[in-house]
């Protein structure tokens, strides 16, 4: 049986009655998020375009039942639905909303395509519609901001001129004729769609009657994906959401910075600039703090029967990097050993002087793997982080026994 597709010939159609030709109890289906029972009904027309070309399904509702999926079987339609339809003669009725967005989306595309094929030379690969971004593959070399910016901009001079969106039907051969932007060699009668005097294109989606009701197309950005180049963008309604999103960020950053929209990127490289000498400043008072502890550390420092002094602390409110700081201080001093932690996050660092003669990082695997965790490093000088940062006590104290054990 071949179902007829009212979405061939007119995409505005939002209600529709149709026969129900076969029904049957289909098994969840988790890849597609259906987790309980659901029927399969097989109509003999239908206004729901199934998943197809890049663009997702529609909802909606088949008499009282709840659309929850649709699927192109090749000659014929397959809704799923939620509950069986009392009655083989239904109404059907689309989820408009959702069906419009996928129309701007779908001949937006469609226009941008054509914009950087013939006007850049960039042909479209693949077609993606997501829920909040559409993607469109370009195959050839990287689009400049200014290529984004002429196709975008040329898109949407045709968009303001309102031009007719027309559907097309022939033979491969006749459409290669009408000037087709992408060939296709399969068999029979396609269906195109044409937008006036910018593109002519193979498709089967549902698309807009004229460019005006895209509303807007949006480039948002450009990245490489394999051997192609990946650009975002949104059309419609879409566009007009994220530009109001941009916006709203715009301000507050300009407000947390305490400057004008339009003078954001300068105040950003400010801060920038501001944190990174204040980040440098605060590493060399932190070295400086950390050598006046360490000497005050290896004076009170009792000598071992070796003449070695061994040192351990847990340090709270610290980062990490003072350890390193400590450590290599306090490792100066002939046979000397720092034991270090961070109470917060359970880092730890052992460092020795070379004359101590001991194995820092086969002490340090050996802690961990009583107390767990990773980490290593050399015989002077390892580093490591707990499972759990509550046993940094304990793993020191591991360490200075096992030290003691030697």
């Amino acid at each position: 049986m071949t179902t007829r597709r009212l979405y061939y010939d007119d995409a505005f159609e939002k209600e529709f009655t149709a026969r129900v030709m076969h029904c049957e109890v289909l098994p969840p289906d988790l890849n597609a998020g259906i987790t309980g029972t659901v029927w399969g009904l097989l109509l003999d027309r239908t206004a729901f375009y199934p998943t197809s070309g890049g663009q997702p399904n529609d909802l909606g509702r088949i008499g009282d039942a709840n659309v929850l999926d649709v699927r192109d079987e090749g000659d014929e339609i397959l809704h799923l639905v939620d509950r069986k339809p009392s009655d083989p003669d239904v109404n059907g009725c689309i989820h408009w909303p959702r069906r419009f967005d996928h129309m701007q989306q779908h001949t937006g595309q469609h226009l941008l395509s054509a914009m950087f094929h013939e006007r850049f030379g960039l042909p479209t690969v693949s077609f993606h519609l997501g829920t909040e971004i559409c993607t469109i593959d370009l195959q050839g070399p990287e689009p400049t901001e200014q290529i984004l910016e002429g196709a975008e901009r040329a898109a949407n001079q045709i968009i303001f001129e309102d031009r007719p969106v027309n559907v097309r039907y022939g033979t491969a051969e006749q459409l290669v004729e009408l000037g087709v932007r992408k060939e296709v060699e399969r068999k029979g009668i396609l269906r195109a769609i044409e937008i006036e005097g910018a593109d002519l294109q193979p498709c089967g989606g549902t698309h807009v009657k004229s460019t005006g009701q895209i509303g807007l197309v949006l480039v948002r950005r450009c990245t490489k994906v394999r051997q192609d180049w990946r650009v975002e963008f949104v059309c419609g309604g879409r566009a007009s959401r994220a530009a109001r999103h941009d916006f709203q960020l715009l301000r507050q950053t300009a407000e947390k910075l305490s400057s004008a929209p339009e003078d954001i990127v300068a105040s950003a490289l400010r801060a920038i600039a501001e944190r990174d000498a204040n980040f440098k400043m605060l590493r060399a008072l932190q070295e400086r703090l950390a050598e006046t502890e360490a000497a005050l550390a290896l004076q009170a420092a009792p000598h071992g029967a070796n003449g070695s002094r061994v040192f351990s602390r847990v340090f709270e409110g610290v980062p990490a990097d003072y350890l390193g700081f400590f450590g290599t201080a306090f490792a100066k001093a002939e046979k000397a050993i720092a034991l270090l932690a961070t109470a917060e996050d359970g880092h730890l660092l052992f460092a020795q002087h070379p004359s101590a003669g001991k194995d820092m990082n086969a002490l340090l695997k050996q802690v961990l793997e009583e107390a767990g965790g990773k980490g290593g490093g050399t015989r002077d000088f390892a580093r490591g982080r707990l499972k759990d940062g509550a046993a940094a006590g304990r793993a020191l104290s591991l360490a200075k026994e096992m030290l003691a054990a030697e």
